[in-house]
């Protein structure tokens, strides 16, 4: 089975019928604040902090991975290994490694009989081993609550989901089939189970045990396909979740697709917004999800920014209001404003309060920085795989990227901790302390 989650190359495909700008209204230059910037790496994977320490994955100019280890305080480089994929699939992009507590978990290298690579755990800060674990095929590592979750074996039929100690490697508890972790906290996990029928489950951390599950297809009705890709966020009490259309090679019919949000407590359904697609660049679908209809012939809606706690429309423009083509979607710091940005050109903008046309003078908006990205020379690795975005700041009136550095928006990082952190076109890293509050960004 061929399963995506969030798709670098079509993102932005999907992003060119259904793009956004406006204004930052971003103080992060200001000397006041916290500030790093780290040109020594090539991000090309998510980044994620705990205990001080961001880690992510970069590419090596030879075209290798390596787990990096970063002071988060100050974006000094504390370490550095070699890593690797294996069984991962092209359209889920490059993994980051996990880090629960003070430990960071990744594939390192290592082909021994069977084995492809090697799970290793390092302590964060100075990046001594702890244990290993060999591997046939894995989607990669995550944190799940106190423990470390992974799906193995996903290249084979005896493929199971194994939760580990990450002080020592200890096996706490498996399950058959492959998931992947949407939510946790210090005792619930929520696994997406990538199966025929796909469905949430929760389950107790210390146990295994089933808590509720929930079938997709009672939010989105039948028909559900992963391929497509699919994306989900928290916030509060509620996890949002966004699968993508997906059309058969052999029939062309298109798949179910849509927005929903249930409760983590029950998994009760709170909403659904079937037959609309996540437009790209946009937040989280848990913070700040932005769809766009489509019919049963295909034809696209306009765009709605949704409340991710009740589905409700906040704010929208008709299919009418949308400008020809040759566009991509730009939006202002607080996703006030829905432009729709031209290269070297004057851009049109709405304001998605009243749905009315705005003066696009001096609106600035932010847009993917690179429309057309080339894929990752990996080496010993199947290609097709991206790094992620980046996003870039653009004068709406003329098309051009605005001059200087700032902070892409709250929307598009999320923070963690107070800190945002992202990744340059250039695949430097970034880091702001400006206190914002925990949540999550555009990769979740």
């Amino acid at each position: 089975m061929t399963v995506l989650r969030l798709l670098a190359k079509p993102a932005l495909a999907l992003a060119g019928t259904v793009a956004l700008a406006a204004c930052s209204g971003s103080d992060a230059s200001t000397a006041q604040i916290p500030t790093w910037h780290n040109s020594d790496v090539n991000v090309v994977s998510r980044m994620v902090t705990a205990a001080g320490v961001a880690t992510t994955t970069s590419m090596r100019p030879d075209g290798t991975l390596e787990t990096v280890a970063l002071d988060l305080a100050s974006g000094r480089k504390l370490w550095a290994q070699p890593a690797t994929m294996t069984g991962r699939l092209p359209g889920m992009g490059v993994p980051p490694p996990a880090i629960v507590d003070r430990v960071i978990v990744s594939l390192d290298p290592g082909k021994q009989g069977k084995w492809n690579a090697n799970l290793v755990a390092r302590d964060a800060r100075t990046g001594k081993q702890k244990w290993t674990r060999p591997v046939h095929s894995t989607f990669g590592p995550q944190r799940c609550g106190p423990y470390v979750c992974m799906s193995e074996h996903t290249a084979l039929s005896s493929a199971r989901v194994v939760v580990l100690d990450p002080a020592s490697g200890k096996l706490m508890w498996k399950l058959p089939g492959i998931a992947e972790v949407e939510w946790s906290d210090a005792n619930r996990v929520l696994l997406l189970r990538l199966a025929a029928n796909p469905m949430i489950e929760s389950y107790e951390l210390k146990t295994g045990k089933l808590r509720w599950q929930q079938p997709i297809e009672q939010a989105l009705g039948k028909g559900i396909d992963l391929s497509g890709g699919w994306a989900f966020g928290a916030t509060g009490d509620n996890l949002v979740g966004y699968v993508a259309p997906y059309t058969q090679p052999r029939t062309k019919k298109v798949s179910t697709f849509g927005l929903f949000s249930l409760k983590i407590a029950d998994g009760t359904i709170n909403w659904m917004r079937p037959s609309v697609v996540r437009v790209y660049p946009s937040g989280s679908p848990g913070l700040a999800p932005v769809v766009r209809p489509v019919d049963h012939q295909g034809q696209y809606g306009g765009f709605a920014r949704l409340d991710s706690e009740t589905g409700r429309v906040m704010g929208q423009i008709t299919a009418a209001q949308v400008p020809g083509s040759g566009w991509w979607l730009a939006f202002p710091g607080q996703m006030e404003r829905l432009g729709f940005l031209k290269h070297n050109s004057g851009g049109t903008a709405f304001d998605l309060a009243s749905g009315k046309p705005v003066p696009v003078k001096e609106q600035h908006g932010w847009s993917f920085c690179v429309t057309d990205p080339k894929p990752l020379p990996l080496k010993g690795q199947a290609p097709g795989f991206y790094s992620i975005a980046s996003v870039c700041e653009f004068d709406l009136s003329t098309g051009k990227r605005v001059a200087g550095q700032s902070a892409p928006p709250f929307w598009f990082t999320g923070s963690h901790d107070g800190w945002r952190l992202w990744r340059d076109e250039k695949g430097g890293m970034h880091g702001i302390k400006d206190g914002a509050a925990s949540a999550p960004g555009m990769y979740g």
